[in-house]
């Protein structure tokens, strides 16, 4: 039957299958019986016809709660080629497909890169169509991977056509695929497809039928036919629902072994032939064969494959099931889990579906699968209708509650807020009621929350480790450290914080009590927290977790220089476990800490990274942290325009959640960029918000890291006394700490403050250890190459100056490089032109492959490490090489440092 109204969709699709790798794919969407499937038919038609491999899934409404069912479906042609996977991507796919005895939760990120990898390897000898229809149905995991594998095959002989109802919501709404919005068709369409459908139907029904429809194509092709339900005095009812009566009319008027069938399949999580038999024969009380089923073939309500049942639509099944009774659907629940039994995490949601009112035993089951489940949306799902059967409101609220947790981890707030919703609607322990309140905080690390709360889940986690639970209070202690950071509760609730800490027996040099105490106290027990880092340094790479504690505690006391060196040997453990939202995290501290010390060619690529994994794992202000980076290192190269964008993004956010780190880094920016436009009075405003306890930048950790900064805006706008009564303040912090942000920028400050005795200070601030501080080497040489200018001595400051360009110049801070070049020609020397570095030439992201290829990598390896498909970095690498006039990866090294040597 030839396709009407279609034509621009059609050439759309043929230019997907013509050029595959063009662009990700379409994401088809509209209504129930828009002509989706259709479209999809002649697309995947077209595809085989000139050569593609096409490989299919669908969502299945029963089978939503079957993690990875549907990637199970998609990738079983490739199952030979399994083993040619890395051996990581290897266990974690055959993990998520239940190919393996490993119990452990896959990570999603590790199949989305094994699913990437397979399809890019298949794609090698001809290319590859992805189809996934009713994407709106899959499993959640199953949907994830895709939309993790649609963000990556843009330069891929892959393409991705998936199908999505209107007003729904799947992961792949946002994995980047061009929308096809379907509408209804045409008047002139509608009528030549009524005109094919019916020629003879008579004009009054026609006109019904037309109106009826409103240009939906399976309206108006099995509406003719339920004349019936088309009488003037019928209701009127939406499409949709007039649509599954014309199926269910059809359905009622089959036999009743084939009805009982039919209702068995509609319910069935599966497809299989001789399931949907068993179970029939299971709920007749008699065998029967599959010529039960020819009767609804004849009726076009389904087809029947190679040992598979097919509805011909969605609503076909939706019919059927919405026409039988309660009792009907439960009874063939109960056969088909009888059928399944020894399918246990199939079996058990028919045993649920099955049983009407509380059932304790059913809801065990339910638990045990969720403890089973190889996905967290799996695990949640068993949660909360295991609640749903629960015997009592405390167990309902502790499985509701618990499912809540998971979602948190998985990133989906608003089933976190139904969830903490439904357990509120129960009567709660104090307990519950505080898990509540931590559970819903949970996003934003408690940015939200009123400070109280802090104090709250700070006395739930003494509560919890007294009960006998003490790594599940541990990590709630650890929730209420970290608000600590991200807000400002005051001291008597830091103390509070402080004392539980200290209660749960853990010894002082612990990873964990070193990060809380550096958060909650970073300046109190500052000094020992540094001298257990100092040791720790040396033995970094045995434990991810460990070095990431590390390095948030680095972070806090202001070790900067160490703060990276353990977020840098945390993330490549985070990498090649898939754990991309803890890797997000790692990432932000290493760049931000890199920015710091004046490394851009090592933050760059990094913060490019971790903020594109902070979109992609939904975590909005880690995302808003990570461009406050990005602005910083605008702004230090003297790209002003994109510096003022990403502040004013970050600061949006950051307005929004009270998040006290992003605001104060986004003031620092601002400074940076009017120092570089020459307005040192906004530049000391924009430094002094983050010190005045009254403003929402005001940040107590990170105020005493851009000292440097705002002593220089202070002296150049008059305001030195301001800044002498600042020093005085922080003298007895720092009399109880050395954190060295603190250290290096009251020294610069004493220098630059001191006037005409000034030499001896800034000799003394450069004879200190600055290995790790280039940046504020570079400062100090320029700040006192400028006061030996202003003394007249000239030739003295020479000296100082061009250190200070050349460090520049190396750094990449090309404002800084252009003052020191001005001072230098104010004192009578000419300096060269600065050519930009080569990896100035290249975008984050290329920078990123750029230099793992100069360190030797292969483009896999390059793969694996970015979660890209090798030929991606193919594509990449060959994009490079004219940007930086070579013709081959051997040239790499002689001219991008290895990330290794740069973070050095």
């Amino acid at each position: 039957m030839p396709l009407f109204g279609r034509d621009t969709e059609l050439k759309d699709l043929s230019a997907l299958v013509d050029g595959p790798g063009d662009r990700s794919g379409i994401l088809i969407e509209g209504e129930p019986g828009i002509g989706k499937s259709t479209l999809v038919e002649q697309t995947t038609a077209a595809a085989t016809g000139a050569g593609l491999r096409v490989l299919r899934t669908a969502g299945v409404e029963a089978e939503s709660n079957l993690a990875f069912a549907g990637l199970q479906r998609l990738l079983y042609p490739l199952r030979r080629e399994f083993d040619a996977l890395p051996s990581r991507q290897f266990d974690a796919l055959t993990t998520a497909l239940g190919m393996s005895d490993s119990t452990d939760e896959p990570s999603i990120h590790l199949v989305g890169l094994a699913a990437l990898t397979l399809l890019a390897d298949s794609a090698t000898d001809r290319a590859v169509l992805v189809v996934a229809e009713d994407v709106h149905w899959l499993d959640l995991a199953s949907a994830e991977v895709l939309a993790f594998v649609a963000r990556r095959i843009d330069s891929e002989p892959v393409a991705l056509l998936a199908t999505v109802r209107d007003a729904t919501t799947s992961p792949l709404r946002d994995a980047g695929l061009t929308v096809m919005r379907l509408g209804p068709l045409p008047e002139d369409d509608a009528n030549a497809l009524l005109d094919t459908i019916a020629p003879g139907i008579p004009a009054q029904l026609r006109r019904r039928v037309l109106t009826e429809s409103h240009g939906n194509p399976l309206a108006l092709t099995e509406l003719p036919t339920a004349t019936a339900d088309l009488t003037d005095n019928a209701p009127a009812l939406p499409l949709t629902e007039r649509l599954e009566q014309a199926f269910s009319a059809r359905g009622s008027a089959l036999p009743g072994p084939t009805r009982s069938a039919l209702l068995v399949a509609a319910l069935n999580d599966g497809d299989s032939t001789i399931e949907i038999l068993t179970a029939t024969g299971i709920l007749l009380g008699d065998a029967v064969s599959s010529e039960v089923l020819a009767p609804a073939v004849a009726a076009r309500l389904i087809g029947i494959g190679s040992g598979t049942v097919t509805f011909r639509h969605p609503l076909v099944r939706s019919a059927l099931v919405a026409a039988a009774t309660a009792e009907d659907r439960r009874r063939a629940h109960q056969a088909l889990a009888e059928t399944l039994e020894p399918l246990p995490d199939r079996q058990v949601w028919h045993r649920a579906a099955g049983t009407s009112g509380a059932d304790e035993d059913v809801a065990t089951a339910l638990e045990d699968a969720a403890e089973r489940s190889r996905h967290r949306g799996g695990a949640i799902a068993a949660l909360e209708r295991a609640a749903a059967l629960s015997s009592t409101p405390v167990r309902r609220a502790d499985r509701l509650l618990r499912a809540a947790e998971l979602a948190v981890d998985s990133g989906h707030r608003e089933t976190v807020e139904r969830l903490v919703d439904a357990a509120r609607m129960l009567p709660l322990t104090a307990e519950q009621e505080a898990t509540a309140k931590w559970v819903l905080s949970g996003f934003e690390d408690g940015m939200r929350d009123s400070p109280a709360h802090i104090g709250e889940l700070a006395a739930l986690a003494a509560a919890v480790a007294t009960d006998g639970f003490p790594d599940a209070g541990l990590r709630i202690l650890w929730a209420a450290a970290s608000r600590c950071f991200w807000s400002e509760p005051g001291p008597d609730i830091r103390r509070a914080v402080l004392a539980v800490a200290d209660t749960f027996g853990i010894p002082d040099g612990d990873p964990r009590k070193l990060a809380i105490d550096s958060i909650v106290a970073p300046f109190e027990r500052g000094e020992e927290v540094l001298g257990h880092l100092r040791v720790l340094a040396t033995s970094t790479g045995r434990d991810t977790e460990t070095d990431h504690f590390l390095s948030s505690a680095a972070y806090q006391v202001g070790a900067f220089d160490l703060a990276s060196h353990f977020a840098g040997a945390a993330a490549p453990g985070f990498r090649a476990a898939g754990q991309l939202g803890l890797l997000t995290r790692a990432l932000a501290i290493q760049a931000w800490s890199l920015a710091r010390v004046g490394d851009l060619a090592a933050a760059t690529p990094i913060a490019a990274e971790a903020a594109a994994f902070a979109l992609e794992t939904g975590q909005p202000f880690m995302y808003a942290t990570v461009i406050t980076v990005q602005a910083e290192i605008a702004a230090l190269r003297g790209d002003y325009a994109q510096a003022t964008a990403l502040t004013t993004e970050a600061e949006r956010a950051g307005l929004t959640a009270g998040a006290r780190p992003v605001l104060a880094t986004v003031q620092l920016t601002r400074a940076l960029i009017a120092f570089g436009e020459g307005r040192f009075d906004d530049a000391f405003a924009d430094l002094a918000r983050i010190h005045n306890p009254r403003d929402p930048a005001y940040s107590p950790a990170l105020r005493v890291c851009f000292l440097t900064e705002l002593a220089e805006a202070a002296v150049r706008c008059g305001r030195g006394d301001v800044m002498v009564e600042l020093l005085r303040e922080l003298e007895p912090v720092a009399a109880s700490t050395s954190s060295p942000a603190l250290h290096l920028g009251m020294r610069y400050a004493r220098a630059v403050l001191a006037g005409d005795t000034a030499a001896d200070l800034f000799n003394e601030a450069l004879e200190a250890d600055l290995t790790g501080w280039p940046a504020e080497r570079g400062r100090l040489h320029l700040a006192y190459g400028e006061w030996l200018r202003r003394q007249r001595r000239v030739v003295e400051s020479r000296t100082h100056l061009r250190t200070a360009r050349e460090i520049f110049d190396a750094l990449g801070f090309t404002a800084w490089s252009e003052r020191a070049r001005l001072e230098l020609r104010s004192a009578g020397e000419s300096s060269p032109n600065r050519d930009p570095d080569a990896r100035e030439r290249l975008t984050p992201h290329e920078l990123s492959i750029a230099q793992l290829a100069a360190q030797g990598l292969t483009n896999r390896e390059i793969g694996q490490r970015l979660y890209l498909s090798h030929r991606t970095v193919s594509t990449h690498l060959h994009r490079i090489f004219p940007k930086l006039g070579i013709s081959s990866r051997g040239d790499l090294a002689a001219l991008l440092p290895t990330l290794e040597e740069t973070a050095g």
